[in-house]
Protein backbone atom coordinates (compact mmCIF):
# COMPACT_ATOMS: atom_id res chain seq x y z
CA UNK A 1 0.00 0.00 0.00
CA UNK A 2 1.53 3.37 -0.84
CA UNK A 3 1.87 6.18 1.01
CA UNK A 4 -0.13 9.00 1.85
CA UNK A 5 1.30 11.97 1.55
CA UNK A 6 0.20 15.52 3.15
CA UNK A 7 0.13 18.33 1.42
CA UNK A 8 1.71 20.05 4.35
CA UNK A 9 3.19 18.59 7.21
CA UNK A 10 4.12 20.75 10.62
CA UNK A 11 3.88 24.83 10.10
CA UNK A 12 2.24 24.05 13.79
CA UNK A 13 -1.02 23.31 13.27
CA UNK A 14 -3.68 23.23 10.62
CA UNK A 15 -5.45 25.53 13.03
CA UNK A 16 -3.27 28.10 12.14
CA UNK A 17 -2.90 27.78 7.89
CA UNK A 18 -7.21 28.16 8.57
CA UNK A 19 -6.85 31.38 10.25
CA UNK A 20 -4.06 32.29 7.23
CA UNK A 21 -0.97 31.18 8.87
CA UNK A 22 0.96 31.78 11.76
CA UNK A 23 0.28 34.85 13.82
CA UNK A 24 2.82 37.81 13.86
CA UNK A 25 4.83 37.29 17.07
CA UNK A 26 4.77 40.27 19.89
CA UNK A 27 8.03 41.54 21.14
CA UNK A 28 10.36 39.99 23.58
CA UNK A 29 11.12 40.72 26.82
CA UNK A 30 13.16 43.96 26.72
CA UNK A 31 15.37 43.72 30.05
CA UNK A 32 15.36 42.73 33.48
CA UNK A 33 11.44 43.41 34.50
CA UNK A 34 9.51 43.51 38.27
CA UNK A 35 5.59 41.89 38.44
CA UNK A 36 3.58 40.56 40.81
CA UNK A 37 2.88 37.56 38.86
CA UNK A 38 5.05 36.22 36.06
CA UNK A 39 3.80 33.18 34.19
CA UNK A 40 5.84 30.88 31.99
CA UNK A 41 3.75 29.44 29.05
CA UNK A 42 1.44 31.65 27.09
CA UNK A 43 -1.00 28.74 26.79
CA UNK A 44 -4.48 27.72 27.26
CA UNK A 45 -3.59 27.29 31.48
CA UNK A 46 -1.19 30.74 31.34
CA UNK A 47 -3.89 32.69 29.30
CA UNK A 48 -6.60 31.43 31.53
CA UNK A 49 -4.48 32.07 34.69
CA UNK A 50 -3.95 35.94 33.57
CA UNK A 51 -7.30 36.59 32.67
CA UNK A 52 -8.93 35.68 35.64
CA UNK A 53 -6.18 36.82 37.88
CA UNK A 54 -6.33 39.95 36.04
CA UNK A 55 -10.53 40.04 36.43
CA UNK A 56 -10.14 39.83 40.53
CA UNK A 57 -7.48 42.13 40.96
CA UNK A 58 -6.80 44.62 38.25
CA UNK A 59 -3.82 46.12 40.36
CA UNK A 60 -1.56 43.06 39.88
CA UNK A 61 1.39 43.56 37.72
CA UNK A 62 1.15 40.28 35.29
CA UNK A 63 3.42 39.20 32.65
CA UNK A 64 3.40 35.80 30.30
CA UNK A 65 6.33 34.87 29.26
CA UNK A 66 6.31 32.47 26.09
CA UNK A 67 9.33 31.24 24.24
CA UNK A 68 7.58 31.29 20.66
CA UNK A 69 3.92 32.79 20.58
CA UNK A 70 0.88 32.39 22.14
CA UNK A 71 -1.03 29.12 21.60
CA UNK A 72 2.73 27.91 19.93
CA UNK A 73 2.07 24.16 21.73
CA UNK A 74 -0.66 22.05 22.73
CA UNK A 75 -3.05 24.38 23.00
CA UNK A 76 -3.23 25.64 19.00
CA UNK A 77 -2.74 22.01 18.37
CA UNK A 78 -5.28 19.89 19.77
CA UNK A 79 -8.34 18.07 18.50
CA UNK A 80 -10.86 20.74 19.63
CA UNK A 81 -12.61 19.14 22.20
CA UNK A 82 -14.08 20.94 24.77
CA UNK A 83 -15.67 18.17 26.59
CA UNK A 84 -14.81 18.93 30.25
CA UNK A 85 -14.95 14.83 30.77
CA UNK A 86 -12.86 13.26 33.80
CA UNK A 87 -9.97 11.88 32.16
CA UNK A 88 -8.25 10.12 34.43
CA UNK A 89 -8.56 7.67 37.43
CA UNK A 90 -11.02 8.39 40.05
CA UNK A 91 -9.67 5.55 42.59
CA UNK A 92 -6.63 7.55 42.46
CA UNK A 93 -7.93 10.68 43.49
CA UNK A 94 -9.56 8.72 46.54
CA UNK A 95 -6.62 7.71 47.94
CA UNK A 96 -6.06 10.75 49.29
CA UNK A 97 -9.71 12.31 48.76
CA UNK A 98 -13.01 11.15 49.17
CA UNK A 99 -16.07 10.06 47.15
CA UNK A 100 -17.78 13.81 47.50
CA UNK A 101 -14.99 15.65 46.41
CA UNK A 102 -14.05 13.86 43.18
CA UNK A 103 -17.66 14.04 42.49
CA UNK A 104 -17.27 17.45 43.24
CA UNK A 105 -14.48 17.82 40.53
CA UNK A 106 -16.26 16.14 38.10
CA UNK A 107 -18.90 18.51 38.43
CA UNK A 108 -16.67 22.03 38.07
CA UNK A 109 -14.81 20.19 34.98
CA UNK A 110 -18.13 19.68 33.21
CA UNK A 111 -19.16 23.08 33.84
CA UNK A 112 -16.16 24.19 31.93
CA UNK A 113 -18.24 24.08 29.17
CA UNK A 114 -20.22 26.44 30.02
CA UNK A 115 -17.70 28.72 31.68
CA UNK A 116 -15.46 28.94 28.18
CA UNK A 117 -18.99 29.64 26.25
CA UNK A 118 -19.43 32.92 28.68
CA UNK A 119 -15.56 33.86 28.40
CA UNK A 120 -15.98 33.65 24.99
CA UNK A 121 -19.28 35.62 24.16
CA UNK A 122 -18.35 38.15 26.64
CA UNK A 123 -15.00 38.75 24.87
CA UNK A 124 -16.01 38.46 21.55
CA UNK A 125 -13.70 35.47 20.84
CA UNK A 126 -14.84 33.56 17.68
CA UNK A 127 -13.69 30.01 18.08
CA UNK A 128 -16.35 28.02 16.04
CA UNK A 129 -17.35 26.75 18.94
CA UNK A 130 -20.37 24.55 18.69
CA UNK A 131 -22.20 22.77 21.29
CA UNK A 132 -22.26 19.03 20.17
CA UNK A 133 -22.42 15.38 21.82
CA UNK A 134 -19.53 12.99 22.17
CA UNK A 135 -19.99 10.22 20.83
CA UNK A 136 -17.66 6.89 21.80
CA UNK A 137 -17.97 4.45 19.13
CA UNK A 138 -17.36 0.43 19.32
CA UNK A 139 -16.63 -1.77 16.60
CA UNK A 140 -16.11 -5.35 18.43
CA UNK A 141 -17.47 -7.11 20.84
CA UNK A 142 -14.63 -5.77 23.78
CA UNK A 143 -15.22 -2.31 22.95
CA UNK A 144 -18.68 -2.51 23.15
CA UNK A 145 -18.31 -3.66 26.33
CA UNK A 146 -15.66 -0.94 27.56
CA UNK A 147 -18.43 1.68 26.12
CA UNK A 148 -20.83 0.03 28.49
CA UNK A 149 -18.19 0.31 31.37
CA UNK A 150 -17.12 4.13 30.37
CA UNK A 151 -20.93 5.11 30.40
CA UNK A 152 -22.17 3.45 33.95
CA UNK A 153 -19.19 4.43 35.44
CA UNK A 154 -19.88 8.12 34.49
CA UNK A 155 -22.87 7.99 34.93
CA UNK A 156 -22.83 6.70 38.56
CA UNK A 157 -20.23 9.65 39.08
CA UNK A 158 -22.53 12.10 37.39
CA UNK A 159 -24.70 14.57 38.61
CA UNK A 160 -26.63 14.89 35.77
CA UNK A 161 -26.86 10.74 34.52
CA UNK A 162 -29.36 12.02 32.39
CA UNK A 163 -26.33 13.33 29.71
CA UNK A 164 -24.93 9.49 29.05
CA UNK A 165 -26.82 7.35 26.89
CA UNK A 166 -26.15 3.68 25.74
CA UNK A 167 -26.55 3.34 22.22
CA UNK A 168 -27.07 0.45 20.13
CA UNK A 169 -25.94 -0.09 16.49
CA UNK A 170 -29.00 1.54 14.79
CA UNK A 171 -28.69 4.40 17.23
CA UNK A 172 -24.85 4.89 16.04
CA UNK A 173 -25.76 4.60 12.18
CA UNK A 174 -28.56 7.32 12.76
CA UNK A 175 -25.53 9.39 14.08
CA UNK A 176 -22.77 8.71 12.11
CA UNK A 177 -22.37 5.52 9.59
CA UNK A 178 -19.41 4.45 11.06
CA UNK A 179 -18.13 1.09 9.18
CA UNK A 180 -18.88 -1.89 11.98
CA UNK A 181 -20.29 0.32 14.60
CA UNK A 182 -21.65 -2.66 17.49
CA UNK A 183 -22.96 0.12 19.54
CA UNK A 184 -21.39 2.81 21.59
CA UNK A 185 -21.99 5.51 24.14
CA UNK A 186 -22.88 9.57 24.02
CA UNK A 187 -22.05 12.41 27.09
CA UNK A 188 -24.38 15.52 26.05
CA UNK A 189 -23.61 19.09 26.59
CA UNK A 190 -20.21 19.25 25.47
CA UNK A 191 -18.15 21.63 22.42
CA UNK A 192 -16.23 21.52 19.67
CA UNK A 193 -13.70 24.52 19.06
CA UNK A 194 -11.16 25.58 16.92
CA UNK A 195 -8.58 25.41 19.07
CA UNK A 196 -6.28 28.50 17.26
CA UNK A 197 -8.70 30.78 16.99
CA UNK A 198 -9.26 30.38 21.16
CA UNK A 199 -5.55 30.89 22.00
CA UNK A 200 -5.42 34.23 19.71
CA UNK A 201 -8.59 35.32 20.95
CA UNK A 202 -7.74 34.96 24.91
CA UNK A 203 -4.13 36.50 24.28
CA UNK A 204 -6.06 39.69 22.75
CA UNK A 205 -8.14 39.73 25.89
CA UNK A 206 -6.01 39.33 28.40
CA UNK A 207 -3.71 41.99 26.48
CA UNK A 208 -6.36 44.35 26.51
CA UNK A 209 -6.71 44.09 30.47
CA UNK A 210 -3.05 45.03 30.73
CA UNK A 211 -1.43 41.99 30.83
CA UNK A 212 1.67 41.72 29.57
CA UNK A 213 2.68 38.96 27.12
CA UNK A 214 6.35 38.54 26.36
CA UNK A 215 6.65 36.37 23.09
CA UNK A 216 9.87 34.97 21.34
CA UNK A 217 11.35 35.07 25.15
CA UNK A 218 12.76 31.55 26.36
CA UNK A 219 12.84 30.88 30.14
CA UNK A 220 16.02 29.23 30.98
CA UNK A 221 15.40 29.00 34.23
CA UNK A 222 12.34 28.82 37.00
CA UNK A 223 12.76 29.82 41.01
CA UNK A 224 11.43 30.96 43.82
CA UNK A 225 10.53 34.65 42.95
CA UNK A 226 12.53 34.76 40.20
CA UNK A 227 12.70 33.64 36.13
CA UNK A 228 15.80 33.71 34.37
CA UNK A 229 15.20 34.20 30.57
CA UNK A 230 17.39 34.75 27.47
CA UNK A 231 16.56 38.69 27.21
CA UNK A 232 16.81 39.42 31.21
CA UNK A 233 15.27 38.43 34.52
CA UNK A 234 12.04 39.03 35.81
CA UNK A 235 11.18 39.08 39.74
CA UNK A 236 7.85 37.83 40.75
CA UNK A 237 5.75 38.11 43.95
CA UNK A 238 4.55 34.55 42.15
CA UNK A 239 6.07 32.03 39.79
CA UNK A 240 3.88 30.14 37.72
CA UNK A 241 4.58 27.47 35.36
CA UNK A 242 2.41 27.07 32.85
CA UNK A 243 4.77 24.89 30.50
CA UNK A 244 2.91 21.41 30.36
CA UNK A 245 4.36 18.86 27.71
CA UNK A 246 7.51 21.24 27.02
CA UNK A 247 7.90 21.21 31.03
CA UNK A 248 10.70 18.69 30.78
CA UNK A 249 13.00 21.09 28.92
CA UNK A 250 13.02 23.10 32.18
CA UNK A 251 16.30 23.00 33.84
CA UNK A 252 15.64 20.88 36.95
CA UNK A 253 11.91 19.45 35.39
CA UNK A 254 13.50 17.05 33.27
CA UNK A 255 11.53 14.10 35.02
CA UNK A 256 8.48 15.75 36.72
CA UNK A 257 5.94 15.09 33.31
CA UNK A 258 6.76 13.07 30.50
CA UNK A 259 6.23 14.67 27.22
CA UNK A 260 3.68 12.29 25.12
CA UNK A 261 3.07 12.86 21.45
CA UNK A 262 0.16 13.10 19.73
CA UNK A 263 -0.70 14.28 15.89
CA UNK A 264 -3.29 14.87 13.35
CA UNK A 265 -4.29 14.89 10.18
CA UNK A 266 -7.18 17.01 8.14
CA UNK A 267 -9.13 16.08 4.62
CA UNK A 268 -9.81 18.39 2.16
CA UNK A 269 -13.52 19.60 2.63
CA UNK A 270 -15.89 17.13 2.12
CA UNK A 271 -18.62 17.93 -0.91
CA UNK A 272 -22.24 17.57 0.45
CA UNK A 273 -23.28 14.57 -1.30
CA UNK A 274 -20.15 12.90 0.79
CA UNK A 275 -21.44 14.18 3.60
CA UNK A 276 -25.05 12.98 3.26
CA UNK A 277 -23.72 9.54 2.51
CA UNK A 278 -21.84 9.61 6.03
CA UNK A 279 -24.55 11.47 7.99
CA UNK A 280 -22.28 13.71 11.05
CA UNK A 281 -24.92 16.05 10.81
CA UNK A 282 -25.00 16.71 14.74
CA UNK A 283 -21.18 17.68 14.34
CA UNK A 284 -20.65 15.19 17.05
CA UNK A 285 -17.13 14.97 18.92
CA UNK A 286 -16.00 11.29 17.69
CA UNK A 287 -13.70 8.32 19.38
CA UNK A 288 -13.57 4.79 19.72
CA UNK A 289 -13.41 2.76 23.04
CA UNK A 290 -9.68 0.95 21.51
CA UNK A 291 -7.11 0.73 23.04
CA UNK A 292 -5.04 3.09 20.96
CA UNK A 293 -7.78 5.09 20.72
CA UNK A 294 -8.56 8.30 17.97
CA UNK A 295 -10.20 11.22 18.18
CA UNK A 296 -11.57 13.33 15.52
CA UNK A 297 -14.14 15.93 14.42
CA UNK A 298 -15.91 17.74 11.59
CA UNK A 299 -14.91 21.45 11.05
CA UNK A 300 -16.68 24.52 10.86
CA UNK A 301 -16.02 24.47 6.73
CA UNK A 302 -16.95 20.52 6.37
CA UNK A 303 -13.48 19.02 6.72
CA UNK A 304 -12.32 15.60 8.85
CA UNK A 305 -9.82 15.80 11.66
CA UNK A 306 -8.36 12.52 12.87
CA UNK A 307 -6.22 12.19 15.62
CA UNK A 308 -4.46 9.52 17.76
CA UNK A 309 -1.08 9.02 19.36
CA UNK A 310 1.32 8.06 16.09
CA UNK A 311 5.03 7.51 17.47
CA UNK A 312 4.01 7.97 21.57
CA UNK A 313 7.14 9.25 22.98
CA UNK A 314 10.44 10.78 21.26
CA UNK A 315 13.66 9.64 23.56
CA UNK A 316 14.40 11.93 26.80
CA UNK A 317 11.02 13.34 26.16
CA UNK A 318 12.31 15.35 23.25
CA UNK A 319 9.50 17.33 21.07
CA UNK A 320 9.16 18.10 17.59
CA UNK A 321 10.05 20.81 15.38
CA UNK A 322 7.19 22.71 14.67
CA UNK A 323 4.45 20.18 14.49
CA UNK A 324 6.01 18.25 11.47
CA UNK A 325 5.57 14.53 11.91
CA UNK A 326 6.19 10.96 10.97
CA UNK A 327 5.59 9.62 7.97
CA UNK A 328 4.09 6.46 9.66
CA UNK A 329 2.28 8.41 11.58
CA UNK A 330 0.06 10.33 9.38
CA UNK A 331 -0.29 6.57 7.18
CA UNK A 332 -1.69 4.91 10.95
CA UNK A 333 -4.02 8.04 11.11
CA UNK A 334 -5.26 7.67 7.85
CA UNK A 335 -5.89 3.76 7.95
CA UNK A 336 -7.84 4.66 11.24
CA UNK A 337 -9.99 6.88 9.21
CA UNK A 338 -11.09 5.03 6.15
CA UNK A 339 -11.66 1.87 8.37
CA UNK A 340 -14.10 3.97 10.40
CA UNK A 341 -15.13 5.76 7.40
CA UNK A 342 -14.54 3.82 4.41
CA UNK A 343 -16.28 7.21 2.14
CA UNK A 344 -13.61 8.64 3.28
CA UNK A 345 -10.76 7.00 0.79
CA UNK A 346 -10.17 8.72 -2.05
CA UNK A 347 -9.81 12.50 0.30
CA UNK A 348 -6.97 14.23 -0.35
CA UNK A 349 -5.04 15.04 2.62
CA UNK A 350 -4.28 18.83 3.72
CA UNK A 351 -2.46 19.14 6.28
CA UNK A 352 -0.28 16.81 9.13
CA UNK A 353 0.99 17.85 12.41
CA UNK A 354 1.99 16.75 15.97
CA UNK A 355 2.31 18.28 19.39
CA UNK A 356 3.32 16.78 23.14
CA UNK A 357 1.10 16.60 26.16
CA UNK A 358 2.44 16.51 29.66
CA UNK A 359 1.78 12.98 31.61
CA UNK A 360 2.47 12.95 35.27
CA UNK A 361 3.89 9.53 36.85
CA UNK A 362 0.38 8.64 38.07
CA UNK A 363 -1.18 10.10 35.06
CA UNK A 364 -3.21 12.65 36.68
CA UNK A 365 -3.68 16.31 36.38
CA UNK A 366 -2.50 18.08 39.29
CA UNK A 367 -2.82 21.85 39.80
CA UNK A 368 -1.24 24.12 42.53
CA UNK A 369 0.85 26.92 44.73
CA UNK A 370 3.29 26.39 46.95
CA UNK A 371 2.90 29.00 49.51
CA UNK A 372 6.00 29.18 51.06
CA UNK A 373 7.82 29.99 48.08
CA UNK A 374 5.14 31.67 45.94
CA UNK A 375 5.63 28.65 43.14
CA UNK A 376 2.43 27.68 41.25
CA UNK A 377 1.54 25.00 38.56
CA UNK A 378 -0.90 23.41 36.50
CA UNK A 379 -0.88 21.06 33.66
CA UNK A 380 -0.28 16.98 33.35
CA UNK A 381 -3.42 16.98 31.30
CA UNK A 382 -2.77 13.90 29.61
CA UNK A 383 -4.23 15.12 26.60
CA UNK A 384 -7.42 16.56 28.43
CA UNK A 385 -6.55 20.74 28.59
CA UNK A 386 -8.87 22.50 26.40
CA UNK A 387 -11.43 21.96 29.67
CA UNK A 388 -9.29 20.92 32.36
CA UNK A 389 -6.61 24.20 31.97
CA UNK A 390 -10.22 26.80 32.60
CA UNK A 391 -10.43 25.08 35.47
CA UNK A 392 -7.21 25.69 36.32
CA UNK A 393 -6.94 28.98 35.50
CA UNK A 394 -9.73 29.93 37.94
CA UNK A 395 -8.32 27.35 40.63
CA UNK A 396 -4.59 29.45 40.52
CA UNK A 397 -6.47 32.38 40.79
CA UNK A 398 -7.92 31.43 44.41
CA UNK A 399 -4.70 29.99 44.92
CA UNK A 400 -2.76 32.90 44.21
CA UNK A 401 -5.17 35.45 45.95
CA UNK A 402 -5.09 33.10 49.07
CA UNK A 403 -8.58 32.62 48.62
CA UNK A 404 -9.80 29.46 50.56
CA UNK A 405 -12.77 28.22 47.48
CA UNK A 406 -14.81 25.10 46.70
CA UNK A 407 -12.08 25.45 43.93
CA UNK A 408 -8.94 25.22 46.13
CA UNK A 409 -10.27 22.03 47.80
CA UNK A 410 -10.85 19.99 44.92
CA UNK A 411 -8.64 16.39 45.15
CA UNK A 412 -6.22 17.45 42.43
CA UNK A 413 -4.95 20.91 44.14
CA UNK A 414 -1.72 20.37 45.31
CA UNK A 415 -1.45 16.46 44.44
CA UNK A 416 2.46 15.45 45.13
CA UNK A 417 3.42 12.93 42.43
CA UNK A 418 7.05 10.77 42.34
CA UNK A 419 8.95 11.39 39.48
CA UNK A 420 9.36 9.43 36.12
CA UNK A 421 11.93 7.23 35.86
CA UNK A 422 15.39 8.17 34.14
CA UNK A 423 15.94 7.40 30.54
CA UNK A 424 15.81 4.57 28.98
CA UNK A 425 13.21 3.34 31.36
CA UNK A 426 10.61 5.83 30.70
CA UNK A 427 11.01 5.37 27.10
CA UNK A 428 11.24 1.50 27.00
CA UNK A 429 8.47 1.92 29.34
CA UNK A 430 5.85 4.15 27.30
CA UNK A 431 6.85 2.25 24.12
CA UNK A 432 6.26 -0.89 25.75
CA UNK A 433 2.87 0.03 26.87
CA UNK A 434 1.66 1.10 22.89
CA UNK A 435 3.08 -2.10 21.52
CA UNK A 436 0.88 -4.13 23.56
CA UNK A 437 -2.17 -1.77 23.55
CA UNK A 438 -1.89 -2.40 19.83
CA UNK A 439 -1.40 -6.16 19.89
CA UNK A 440 -4.78 -5.69 22.32
CA UNK A 441 -6.94 -4.07 19.55
CA UNK A 442 -5.33 -6.67 16.96
CA UNK A 443 -6.62 -9.47 19.60
CA UNK A 444 -10.14 -7.98 19.74
CA UNK A 445 -10.92 -7.22 16.23
CA UNK A 446 -10.12 -10.95 15.86
CA UNK A 447 -12.81 -11.56 17.89
CA UNK A 448 -11.89 -11.73 21.58
CA UNK A 449 -15.16 -10.82 23.41
CA UNK A 450 -13.90 -9.32 26.53
CA UNK A 451 -10.87 -6.48 26.82
CA UNK A 452 -7.66 -8.58 26.11
CA UNK A 453 -5.00 -8.95 29.73
CA UNK A 454 -2.62 -6.94 26.92
CA UNK A 455 -3.82 -3.72 27.89
CA UNK A 456 -3.58 -4.86 31.63
CA UNK A 457 -0.69 -5.59 31.27
CA UNK A 458 0.15 -2.50 29.60
CA UNK A 459 -1.36 -0.36 32.33
CA UNK A 460 0.55 -2.01 35.37
CA UNK A 461 4.09 -1.75 33.03
CA UNK A 462 3.21 2.42 33.52
CA UNK A 463 0.66 2.82 35.58
CA UNK A 464 -1.66 4.42 33.54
Amino acid sequence: MSAIHALRNGDVSFWYADMGGLPEPRPPLPGDAEVDVAIVGAGYTGLWTAYYLKKASPSLHIALIERRFAGFGASGRNGGWLNGGFSWSRDKYLKTSNRPAVMAMQAALAGTVDEVARVASQEAIDADLLRVDNLSVATNRAQLERARERAETIRAWDADPGRIEILDAAAVKARIDIAGALGGCVVRNQARIQPAKLARGLARAVEQLGVAIYEQTAATAIAPGLVTTEHGRVRAGTVIRATEGFTAGIPGQERTWLALNSAQIVTEPLPAGLWQEIGWKGHELLGTTAHAYCYAQRTREGRIVMGGRGVPYRYGSRTDVDGRTQQATIDQLHAVLTTLLPQTKGLRIDHAWCGVLGVPRDWCTTVGLDPRIRVGWAGGYVGSGVATSNLSGRTLRDLVLGHDTELTRLPWVNRSVRRWEPEPLRWLGVHSMYQLYHLADRREVSGLARTSKLARLADRITGH
